[in-house]
């Protein structure tokens, strides 16, 4: 079948396949310390604007959510985030595993706004009962969302402004980072989100890695000591090289943007095609993931010659379903699904 799951079913570019392979019989320093590892992080800070800032490789986006904001909780502490958060609803409990509540805020289209922070905060110390309350200390936040969705320069720089004004950290989940700067909707550009993040991540896997992401730390206080956090959260790789050499080549010349255009034209030929046969969309997702709300014949017309993800029940007789392209998706694939789109 061909597959429109997600964005992490392929293996690697080729080239970081190519220099893993060059670089094979290598021997060198573990834990993240070696050469190619204090490669990347320079090429990662110059594309960030940060010289300053720190920069730590994680295998995988839920260890980087939980090792990051076990971090920098106290323990009576939780952590803000929009009810469709990843961390809230697709992680099984990992951060409450790490002793820390996520508190939900109602989002619109994935997005949570300034405005709701301030109002999160100021209800919880308003509380003559807060010392009984878990305390808000920090704000999580996706980019692009997990509906695909976008934060613009002016929604971002007031979250940061409401988390600054509140004395708390604002952390941006970057798992599909690549996607959402090269959007066409996109209004902010790395350099101008690593200003307004005191953390964030670039993500690999999703983005022609076979697996890692790289941790951009800007906040000063947030610096010390976050080795030992990664090392207790089971996330310092012995073979740390394997996630440097990878982005140090995503970070070469560019690549990692490069080949985030490639899915993001892919998926608006397809939204473009379902909008064409009157079909409705679920959420104004402007980036690799595209959410279809068909009808059970509807449906038909794909099943046994594609995989996608079935995102939810839309109402009595319609589903909501995700087309998600990659990095790697082959034009032919998308072609076919255009195909039969038209025949809807």
């Amino acid at each position: 079948m061909i597959g429109f799951q997600s964005d992490y079913l392929e293996g690697a570019h080729p080239a970081i396949i190519a220099r893993l392979a060059q670089t094979n019989l290598e021997q060198t320093p573990g834990y993240g310390t070696d050469q190619y590892c204090e490669s990347a992080r320079a090429r990662i800070r110059e594309a960030c604007q940060a010289p300053d800032a720190d920069v730590h490789f994680l295998v995988g986006g839920t260890q980087a959510n939980t090792t990051v904001i076990a971090s920098i909780l106290k323990p009576y502490q939780g952590v803000i985030s929009a009810d469709a958060g990843y961390i809230a609803c697709h992680e099984t409990g990992a951060v409450e595993g790490t002793g820390h509540k996520v508190i939900t805020l109602p989002s619109t289209d994935g997005l949570i706004t300034g405005s709701q922070v301030r109002e999160c905060i100021r209800a919880h110390f308003a509380d003559a009962n807060h010392e009984h309350i878990v305390q808000p200390g920090m704000v999580y936040i996706s980019f692009p969302t997990e509906s695909g969705t976008l934060y613009s320069k002016r929604e971002l720089a007031d979250i940061s402004a409401a988390c600054h004004e509140a004395g708390i950290p604002l952390f941006v989940d970057g798992a599909r980072l690549g996607y959402g700067l090269v959007s066409p909707a996109c209004d902010i550009s790395l350099p101008e989100l690593a200003k307004l993040a005191d953390v964030f991540y670039i993500g690999g896997t999703k983005c022609g890695a076979l697996f890692g992401e790289a941790v951009v730390i800007t906040n000063d206080a947030l610096k010390p000591c976050f080795r030992y956090m990664i090392k207790r959260q089971g996330g310092m790789l012995a073979k740390g090289r394997l996630l440097g050499i990878q982005f140090d080549v995503l970070m070469e010349n560019g690549l990692y943007f490069d080949i985030c255009h490639k899915a993001i034209d892919q998926a608006f030929q397809i939204r473009h095609a379902f909008e064409a046969k009157g079909v409705e969309m679920f959420g104004s997702s402007q980036t690799n993931q595209q959410f279809p709300i068909l009808t059970k014949e509807q449906l038909a017309v794909f099943d046994g010659k594609y995989r996608y993800e079935v995102w939810g029940s839309f109402d009595e007789t319609h589903t909501i379903v995700r087309f998600c392209t990659s990095w790697a998706t082959p034009q032919e694939n998308v072609d076919a699904l255009l195909a039969d789109i038209a025949k809807l």
